[in-house]
């Protein structure tokens, strides 16, 4: 028994002769010729779908990076406003120890 199978394709009589041409250009057989239309065909349908997975991957990761990087900026803002809070507390560095805080206006 053989590993192959046998297809029957209908097509219009003007492709017939088209494809009969391009047989006759590249001196193949009808069968060679389609077999390679058929793996050119599954292997570009591979690379596309894996390029539309690779697409749909950096717009989900897209929201996830921008979701962490607010994170990030808020717990920023909230130490930075923390700093500025102390910093406007603080002495100066020549006056005595038992002077009164100052507070300071950071512009």
């Amino acid at each position: 028994m053989s590993n192959s199978k046998r297809l029957v394709i209908n097509i219009s009589e003007k492709l017939c002769s088209e494809f009969d041409k391009a047989l006759k250009e590249d001196r193949k057989k009808r069968s060679e010729f389609i077999r390679e239309a058929i793996i050119l065909y599954i292997e570009r349908k591979k690379k596309l779908d894996q390029a539309e997975d690779i697409k749909r991957g950096y717009i989900e990761m897209g929201k996830i990076n921008a979701e962490i990087s607010e994170l990030g900026i808020s717990s920023y803002l909230e130490e930075l406003d923390q700093y500025e809070v102390i910093l406007s507390e603080s002495d100066f560095p020549d006056d005595d120890n038992d002077s009164e805080k100052r507070r300071y206006i950071l512009c």
